[in-house]
């Protein structure tokens, strides 16, 4: 209900220190985006709006990190791999023996996830903000920049100017308040569920095993799950377990089920959502207890600060990438960035079905630069799920991997452009790729710099 509108005083607000780039956004893409940024010589500040990074691997408790490889090589490298190894190397020595030669689905234990990233951006320079909201980004005149950002927090309401940002809010808050237009879901405004995670500790792996390999379910526990349902014991919609990530053999992160109709871009959907994924989540627990052997005295001992949300805003950038871009795994002269996760998009209602498309074992597709290039700014960029893309595309971009690597090089781009003194459009493609590979980032075994790329391999 609106219930109309008042008009707040005029105030003058303090400004806070300036900054060449900042990124708004603390999780797989703002992390990477800020240290990729500070090593390229950029004054960079990192603004997040809880006490601690990680986004949806910390603040929602989503259980694993999603595959770094095609299932043949890792294609995810970069600041991405390395911050998932620095975090097993921080891990207990049964975990680091586990888990040594795995780069898919490595569980997150997210209390050392947090220290992690907070030891990174402070190694490489970057000054963290935490507990801070933006409430107003500032345009230029002729509202082709940004100039800076208006945030909230305890202090009060602040002005942070810049000569750059970096979108990686995850739903394009900072591309929306700009202006930049964007799409919202599929054609009937759908948009995938949230899941609320959590880990249960008290739980007894090698037991589960057995169970498994006496009953013939599988680990995602289908027979089971079915069977929970038909008795009353679970809501109709998700037929089985999306993911037990078993951080130990007493340990273990679940990412199961799913929350309807919440738009995580609204704060009353969000409020609604994280009620109902408790509650949700409680009576999972009670089918854990009752149904999975190795589970009868499990016990709750976090669920996520936040339901996990897969899909927001997609932002209109430069280019569109689409499902045929993804299903002909092709290439562009502006890549910065390889993916292979396959399209996953989670049914929207209990009804409907989910969707998968895999691409081929070894086969991934080019991520070009112009997809996180919003239209009509000239010093923002995009990164993570909400870049520009349709909605099936998103589907498959949308996980920490892909947000580590287009991350990192937005803030290489950023650290490039300010160096000349140019806009997001105006720095050298080649240089940036040159950069990316020297920051162990991979393009591809046939990878050319965009400036040498025959005009046929051009979208």
């Amino acid at each position: 209900m609106n219930y109309g509108h008042i008009t707040l005083p005029s105030i003058s607000i303090p400004v806070a220190r300036e900054v060449d780039v900042l990124v708004i956004g603390g999780g797989a893409s703002g992390i990477a985006a800020a240290i990729a940024a500070a090593k390229g010589g950029a004054q960079t500040m990192l603004v997040e709006q809880r006490g601690f990074l990680g986004g949806m691997g910390t603040v929602s408790l989503v259980p694993a990190f999603c595959p770094f490889t095609d299932k043949r090589k890792p294609i995810i490298r970069g600041l991405g791999l390395q911050l998932m190894e620095r975090m097993k190397q921080a891990c207990d020595p049964e975990y680091r023996e586990e888990y040594r030669e795995v780069l898919d689905w490595v569980p997150i234990d997210p209390e050392v996830l947090k220290r992690v990233y907070d030891d990174a951006v402070l190694e490489s320079g970057v000054t963290p903000l935490y507990h801070t909201f933006v409430y107003d980004v500032v345009l230029s005149e002729d509202r082709r920049s940004a100039q800076g950002v208006v945030v909230v927090n305890k202090t009060g309401r602040s002005f942070i100017p810049c000569r750059y940002i970096i979108d990686c809010s995850g739903d394009g808050d900072i591309a929306a308040l700009a202006g930049v237009p964007f799409q919202k879901g599929g054609e009937a405004g759908e948009l995938q569920p949230g899941s609320m995670c959590y880990l249960l500790a008290n739980v007894d792996r090698p037991k589960f095993r057995r169970f498994l390999e006496e009953s013939g379910d599988t680990g995602q526990l289908h027979k089971t799950v079915e069977l929970a349902i038909a008795n009353g014991a679970l809501p109709e919609g998700r037929k089985s377990i999306s993911g037990l990530a078993w951080i130990s053999d007493y340990l273990v992160g679940v990412n199961f089920g799913h929350v309807f109709g919440v738009d995580g871009t609204l704060a009353e959907d969000l409020t609604r959502g994280a009620i109902e994924g408790r509650r949700t989540a409680e009576r999972q627990l009670q089918f854990f207890r009752s149904y999975v052997p190795g589970f009868e005295h499990a016990h709750m001992v976090a669920s996520g600060e936040q339901l996990g949300i897969r899909e927001t805003r997609r932002i209109e950038g430069d280019y569109i990438l689409t499902v045929d871009d993804f299903l002909a795994a092709r290439s562009f002269p502006d890549d910065i960035a390889r993916n292979a996760y396959y399209i996953d998009i989670h049914l929207a209602n209990s009804k409907s079905e989910m969707t998968f498309t895999h691409l081929p074992p070894g086969v991934s597709h080019g991520v070009p630069y112009r997809i996180m290039l919003p239209v009509g700014i000239d010093n923002l960029w995009v990164a993570g799920r909400c870049v520009s893309s349709d909605r099936a595309v998103q589907g498959s971009l949308r996980v920490m991997p892909n947000c580590f690597s287009m991350g990192q090089a937005a803030g290489t781009a950023a650290a490039l452009a300010l160096r000349d003194g140019v806009g997001s459009r105006g720095i050298s493609v080649a240089e940036l790729q040159q950069r990316l590979l020297e920051q162990d980032v991979w393009l591809g075994e046939d990878f050319i710099p965009s400036e040498e790329q025959k005009e046929g391999n051009a979208p």
